[in-house]
């Protein structure tokens, strides 16, 4: 079983929120001729990234709840402007939602086993709902 990551999605309300701000920061890249892929900075390097990288997922917590997943494809270390020493989570630009998962904040990134991994979204599920509908069914456990 691939491991995965999880981590906050910090100034997103929603999915869509999120897919907007990717596909900007894309255009911008091709405007600016720069290769078109999607990367999020972290500092740390995971000591598993090839576990990772095997088949895992970054897993994104939107206001307190898991809801979207997005593939690993590789892991870029590199040393900032400042000297220190970073790392780019490099994930494919596709959008993958999952049941919806309560967490608490955290700092950082962690770890995520796929035994405690939300199960992908059926298409259906929650479809046509407002966000905060769903918000509420999800707090109350039915959605």
């Amino acid at each position: 079983m691939p491991l995965h990551m999880i981590k906050l999605c910090v100034g997103v309300e929603t999915i869509e929120d999120l897919q907007t701000h990717v596909e900007h920061r894309l255009l911008a890249q091709r405007l600016a001729g720069q290769p078109e892929e999607q990367f999020h900075v972290t500092r740390v390097m995971p000591k598993r990234a090839d576990d990772i990288v095997a088949g895992g997922s970054l897993y994104w917590v939107i206001r307190g709840q898991v809801q979207v997943r997005q593939p690993v494809l590789r892991f870029d270390p590199f040393t900032a402007e400042d000297g220190i020493e970073r790392c780019r989570i490099v994930l494919r630009p596709e959008f993958i939602a999952t049941q919806w998962q309560p967490r608490r904040a955290f700092q950082g990134w962690r770890y995520l086993v796929s035994d405690d991994a939300p199960a992908d979204r059926e298409a259906e599920e929650g479809v046509g709902l407002p966000q905060q509908l769903q918000r509420e069914l999800a707090d109350l456990g039915l959605l």
